[in-house]
């Protein structure tokens, strides 16, 4: 059977930077570790007065396609998955289409294209959508581009504000991938949930504490779901476990709740009991109220155990270098923490072909989708070949002054002079270039 996956990967952040302990926390008049301890965040990232949704993902593409040797003959499907788009009718994919056909030979009028819209959730569910159009035959030998791009931005003064982030991640899925190969199991949660939704509005209307809550209880419904069909699950499975990543807070919730869900009737839970005691067991409880509060102590001393910091060291914290300094990229954050693990393991030296990923997606809404990817014997190549760290070191450092001032000209409620200068200068990239007669925006390839 042809493995089908993940070929290539590239990332293209904003070029500006928020340092949070630093600019934004003073102003705010907060403790600095409110942001990097709390939240587990040290920077964000923000677009320039030129970027955009589609700066940022024709950037990554054009950049991943030109590194591949690649051409527009060779892709036959564009997926963009995206909560910050602006037409409700013609596809930000139309757009950085037409991007690339500025700077390559040929055209993309074969190739299919879309828009897919799942909250955070939809650059997973763009991957399986190029994944099953390949193995039902339908590909004619081409490549998907997928493109994970988004404006994270709040409102100013919410409480989501520190963990903004803008950028862009784009993923060639192909037959025999030489970065990792996905599982045909797969594992979702869904309900109809109300916990951050945009209804016809820029910034987010979030339930801060709900939308917690409903992250974690639709990680725990996909994560059984899957192991329904791949078998249960265990800690010693996976060498890397990448979540879907609002902030590096919310994975360390999610990191603790998986890892007792798979210790649980194991030899693991047996050797933790003398020290923390063994799980509660709901069916041994009155009423909820005291299992919860049994419930909750034993998280408490389970995160404290050498057994789960060490695993939580080797498995999790690997996937959060990058959105440390980022922040928050929506659709592309899941994939953010799979180049970030995987980056870490080339930096170390070590060898992953064949190892397993076990990856976490969620957009809310609200679903979660797990599935397992194996790592490919060209994995080291291709991790090596992305630029993300020039990216994050040439970004210019913002004051809180300036950033106030580029946030309102992404605000698209608030008016600002039309001429608002760029704090960096465009250089090999496509940019922003006002608006067309019917309202459209329009981009050109600076050199």
């Amino acid at each position: 059977m042809t493995d089908v996956g993940i070929d290539a990967i590239e990332i293209r952040t904003g070029k500006l930077k928020l340092d949070l302990p630093n600019t934004f926390a003073p102003a705010k008049g907060e403790d600095p570790e409110k942001y990097t301890k709390g939240l587990g965040l040290n920077a964000s990232s923000f677009p320039d007065t030129y970027e955009d949704i589609v700066t940022m993902g024709a950037n990554a593409a054009h950049r991943l396609m030109e590194r591949e040797g690649l051409g527009p003959e060779d892709i036959g499907r564009i997926d963009v998955a995206t909560e910050s788009s602006f037409d409700n009718s013609k596809p930000v994919s139309t757009y950085i289409a037409g991007c690339l056909e500025a700077v390559f030979d040929g055209e993309f009028s074969h190739a299919n294209k879309g828009e897919r819209k799942f909250a955070c959730l939809a650059g997973t569910q763009s991957i399986d959508d190029a994944y099953n159009w390949i193995k039902a035959g339908r590909h004619r030998g081409r490549s998907a581009l997928v493109i994970a791009t988004d404006t994270a931005l709040y409102a100013r003064n919410d409480p989501g504000e520190a963990t903004q982030g803008g950028g862009a991640v784009a993923m060639l899925i192909s037959e025999e991938p030489d970065l990792v190969a996905l599982s045909t199991e797969q594992g979702y949660g869904s309900a109809d949930e109300t916990d951050f939704l945009k209804p016809n509005q820029q910034f987010p209307s979030v339930d801060g504490k709900r939308s917690v809550q409903v992250y974690l209880s639709r990680m725990r419904e996909a994560l059984e779901d899957f192991e329904s069909v791949a078998g249960r699950t265990h800690t010693e499975d996976f060498t890397y476990i990448p979540f879907h990543t609002p902030f590096p807070g919310m994975v360390r919730k999610a990191a603790l709740f998986g890892y007792r869900h798979m210790i649980r009737d194991t030899q693991k839970e047996d050797e933790l009991a003398g020290e923390i005691g063994r799980q509660p067991r709901e069916e041994a409880f009155d009423d909820d109220g005291t299992f919860e509060e049994a419930l909750s102590e034993y998280m408490d001393g389970l995160k404290r155990t050498d057994a789960y910091q060490e695993w939580y060291a080797r498995v999790v914290d690997p996937t959060l270098s990058i959105s440390r300094e980022v922040g928050n990229w929506y659709t592309g954050s899941v994939h953010l923490a799979r180049a970030s693990a995987l980056k870490t393991a080339a930096e170390e030296g070590r060898d992953l072909a064949g190892e397993r990923l076990l990856v976490g997606s969620y957009g809310s809404g609200a679903q979660a989708e797990i599935h397992a990817e194996t790592v490919q014997e060209g994995w080291t190549e291709k991790i090596e070949a992305m630029t993300v760290d020039e990216g994050i070191e040439k970004r210019y450092d913002l004051s809180y002054d300036e950033y106030e001032r580029v946030h309102d000209v992404h605000n698209h409620d608030v008016e600002t002079d039309a001429d608002v200068e760029e704090f960096t200068a465009p250089e090999a990239e496509f940019v922003f270039d006002g608006w067309g007669r019917m309202g459209e925006r329009k981009y050109r390839f600076v050199e």
